[in-house]
């Protein structure tokens, strides 16, 4: 398919850093492992799993660990990194369903999906709102939105603009991103978010500060939020 006229082509050393074991272990597992946390039903199966962005497919094999789904999707507006999903799903003997589209238009039916995985995608996108509402029509009443995401205060970090590429004034606040979503017509409450201060994620130290014992870091509420995780639902 052709790409939308906004696309922002990642860097190469982005594009690079997006298929190490390096992104899978410390960013992709780690995210899916504290959404699960978030679920109302930890132990929830669910039967077709979407992973919208799913970029070089480095979170399908342990989403297909975590949720068992009879169905896995991905989903990608990258014809190059979609070649390179293939490639890491047959490492691991799974056959999902990769296709080539753009988020805000997935050709799937309405109602059709149990669960969304959208890990660090929304931050690269142009038409978030229509994407969001995208979802909810993939989605069966009662179907699950995970999301997570990367802050405003993190993409407009001087390593940030450095080493990757991004629509820049598209980026939003934590509380933001879930303004949005409930826009959406999506529901959660308090236990379904998470703030993730991660070391990799405070870009004007990287948490060495706290390392070497010299600081505690910031509570909530007096620092500006670089990760925000939350599951939410459709309501039905």
């Amino acid at each position: 398919m052709e790409r939308p006229q906004d696309y922002v082509e990642e860097s190469r050393i982005g594009f690079w850093f997006l298929g190490t074991f390096t992104w899978k272990r410390h960013v992709v597992e780690r995210a899916l492992k504290d959404l699960a946390r978030l679920l109302p039903d930890p132990d929830a199966r669910f039967d077709t799993v979407l992973d919208a962005g799913c970029g070089q497919g480095r979170a399908l094999q342990p989403l297909h660990e975590r949720f068992k789904p009879k169905r896995l999707i991905g989903t990608d507006v990258d014809s190059h990194g979609l070649a390179l999903a293939r490639a890491e799903v047959a490492r691991y003997g799974i056959t999902p369903e990769l296709m080539e589209a753009d988020c805000a238009a997935i050709p799937l039916p309405d109602a059709s999906v149990d669960l969304i995985f959208c890990h660090q995608t929304l931050h690269h996108l142009m038409r978030q709102e229509e994407t969001l509402r995208e979802f909810r029509r993939l989605l069966k009443p009662g179907g699950l939105l995970l999301i997570a995401e990367s802050t405003k205060a993190y993409i407009h970090s001087w390593v940030i603009r450095l080493f990757f590429r991004h629509p820049m004034h598209m980026q939003h606040t934590a509380e933001e991103y879930l303004e949005m979503v409930r826009r959406a017509g999506f529901q959660f409450g308090e236990a379904n978010v998470s703030y993730p201060y991660l070391w990799w994620s405070r870009a004007a130290d990287f948490g060495l500060l706290e390392t070497l014992h010299i600081k505690a870091p910031p509570p909530r509420g007096q620092r500006e939020e670089t990760l925000v995780n939350l599951v939410a639902r459709k309501p039905g």
